[in-house]
């Protein structure tokens, strides 16, 4: 198990220095942020700038993280905090006052270089990239110190990567002031637009959603073959939509669905697998994309809702592929429904728990068709959710004071790390502004392409999965999307195709070994093999590989550009194409297929996912595609009639 999923398995802590420290931190960060997505500071007529206001909540992240977060992560959940983490954490909360108060006359004297503003940023520097490492490990830390460190010698390379000349205090005083840097877009983002999302989260779980979804899946599934991994597929999708966070939706349905899979006959690999690219998945699906789409939005001066149509498509395609998967596989295997005894009744489930699609219809009316602002449309679904548990819930799930209190101090808590990943983007993206480190990577990474469209995404995919390996969803997204989109964009790719394509290769580290984080935290609950599950992952998972280059070449996956016929075409043949891949990959289609007949089966499913309006002969392959799968679907029916002979296919 890797340190950051212990670490987000971490309760709070209850009782003690420690509980009440994360306690009041905790609920101060979560009212924070969702009062500001209320409106409420200007509602009572307080005025300041929105820098000031990210100062105070990144001193009280810096405190609480400093109290609960041990030195080392072997050591464990906190109970005692030793003298010099108190230091650290009134420090850190003295710090973000300080900055708070002081930001508009430091500020204006940005270039004179006050001994106060050399100190604070200094001080804000050295706590974050601490904060960092006790939040989410060594990868992040070791990815902005290298660019920290070639930031500062980047003038003495030759070549395209030779960067300005900037001295080291001139450099943390640019990151700690300018918008470009610590207090920008990326941290205003996690602070509050992400925090009322977490909170709609814990409020959704807390009273009865979580489990809602749990027993729809199940009621709609079970009765199926394979109905176990349907399960899994269904409810993670479901969950992970709103959550967004790979080891949480793991947490919250893998401890239930993959047991389950288990007992009904799958693999240990295969069920860890199956679980854990469900679970990937989520941040892929919208609405809330692992908190990356409202970032997206603002990178692109798009509005959420031209993000969230863009990104449908691709992730329903991702979770079609793997629902064939599993019912292939389970067809395979002679895997059998769920018993009866475990299956609730579907209208009971409906009848106990049909409120708790109304957030979601509250959630995407007012996102869509309101046009208000994702942290006040998250406000309102935070309103549904709060009467619908508090008057109904599900079973014998009910809201209380108290309980909404506890969501209140979990969802500062756990945003107390997207803060400290936060801040780190920040970090990264003032130094490739102020060094030109960002332009010199875009002509070097072009240069290595050769002006080569493919080319150039093959080694941009190559580095998503590359750079996005142990870190966290924002962080991997933000550091691709500053990186690798503007080489991208630079050789025609559009930006919405360039974004997209860099979000679906990053959250595929996640499912790809050597450090398949989802994988091994999946494989730990099954009692897998950690690396077979990475390589099972990585096959459920193929449509992320695959959809994305298609997508950067043809609009119509994104919904964009094209005419509706257009995209209802390339929708259908991509539908049809998935499923042959996919049973060419497992090799059962209406019956086990001979070596042979996966090769066509595959062949042709490839020939029909190529969007028809992608190149010129692209039309001719969808036809000889759709030749080939006729033939396969011709033989697998012919082979799977009662009385026909059947031959021992080659495995």
């Amino acid at each position: 198990m890797t340190m950051q999923a212990e670490r987000e398995l971490e309760a709070p802590p209850e009782g003690g220095a420690v509980g009440v420290a994360s306690t009041v931190l905790g609920a101060a960060i979560a009212m924070a942020g969702i009062a500001w997505g209320a409106d409420l500071y200007r509602q009572l007529g307080w005025n300041f700038l929105a820098e000031q206001f990210l100062a105070v909540v990144l001193g009280m992240a810096l405190a609480l993280v400093y109290t609960v977060r041990p030195f080392r992560a072997s050591d464990g959940p906190r109970i005692h905090v030793p003298w010099h983490d108190w230091t650290l954490a009134a420090l850190s909360l003295a710090t973000g006052l300080y900055m708070g108060w002081s930001y508009p006359r430091m500020l204006g004297e940005f270039f004179n270089a006050p001994w106060d503003v050399l100190i604070v940023t200094w001080l804000l520097f050295v706590l974050v990239i601490e904060g960092l490492r006790r939040c989410s490990g060594w990868p992040l830390v070791i990815v902005v110190m290298a660019f920290f460190l070639y930031a500062l010698v980047g003038h003495h390379v030759g070549g395209s990567l030779q960067t300005r000349e900037v001295g080291v205090n001139d450099m943390v005083i640019y990151l700690g002031l300018d918008t470009s840097g610590l207090f920008g877009l990326v941290l205003l983002i996690g602070v509050t637009v992400v925090i009322p999302f977490v909170f709609f989260g814990q409020l959704l779980s807390s009273s009865g959603g979580a489990a809602f979804f749990n027993d729809i899946s199940l009621a709609l599934m079970g009765r199926f073959r394979g109905g176990a991994a349907k399960i899994s597929v269904l409810a993670s999708s479901l969950f992970g939509s709103i959550n967004g966070i790979v080891v949480s939706n793991i947490l919250a349905t893998g401890v239930i669905t993959i047991p389950m899979m288990k007992k009904s006959g799958f693999r240990p690999e295969h069920s860890a697998a199956i679980e854990a690219s469900a679970s990937n998945g989520g941040q892929l699906m919208p609405p809330v994309m692992g908190a990356v789409a409202f970032l997206m939005a603002d990178f692109l001066q798009i509005s959420y809702a031209d993000v969230a149509i863009a990104a449908l498509v691709p992730s329903l395609l991702y979770y079609l592929a793997l629902f064939i998967q599993a019912d292939l596989e389970a067809a395979k295997g002679g895997i059998l429904r769920v018993p009866s005894s475990e299956i609730p009744r579907l209208l009971k489930v409906i009848a106990a728990g049909w409120l708790f699609f109304l957030p979601f219809a509250v959630l995407i009316y007012a996102l869509f068709w309101l046009n208000r602002e994702p942290e006040n449309a998250a406000i309102y679904a935070c309103v549904t959710v709060l009467a619908i548990g508090f008057v109904f819930g599900y079973g014998t799930w009910r809201l209380t004071p108290k309980e909404v209190w506890n969501c209140l101090v979990r969802t500062g808590v756990s945003s107390a790390d997207i803060i400290m990943i936060a801040a780190a983007a920040g970090f990264i993206m003032g130094i490739l502004q102020i060094t030109g480190l960002g332009f010199a990577l875009t002509l070097f990474l072009v240069t290595l392409g050769a002006g080569n469209i493919l080319l150039l995404l093959v080694i941009a995919a190559f580095l998503c999965i590359l750079l996005g390996m142990g870190m966290p969803t924002l962080g991997v997204y933000v550091l691709l999307a500053v990186l690798i989109v503007p080489a991208l964009v630079e050789v025609g790719v559009t930006p919405l195709a360039a974004h997209m394509f860099v979000l679906y290769l990053g959250m595929m580290s996640f499912v790809t070994p050597p450090v398949a984080i989802a994988a091994f935290f999946a494989a730990n609950i099954a009692r897998a093999d950690p690396m077979k599950t990475g390589w099972a992952s990585m096959r459920f998972s193929w449509t992320a590989y695959i959809i994305p280059f298609l997508f950067v070449f043809s609009p119509s996956l994104l919904m964009q550009g094209t005419s509706w016929t257009a995209i209802l075409l390339s929708i259908s043949t991509a539908i049809v194409g998935v499923w042959f891949v996919s049973a060419g990959m497992i090799g059962y289609g209406l019956r086990r297929m001979p070596a042979q007949w996966r090769i066509v089966s595959t062949v042709g499913g490839f020939l029909l996912l190529m969007p028809p309006e992608m190149t010129g002969w692209a039309w001719m392959a969808n036809v000889v595609g759709f030749g080939l799968a006729a033939a396969v679907f011709a033989a697998e029916y012919v082979s799977s009639r009662p009385g026909a002979a059947r031959s021992a296919p080659a495995e």
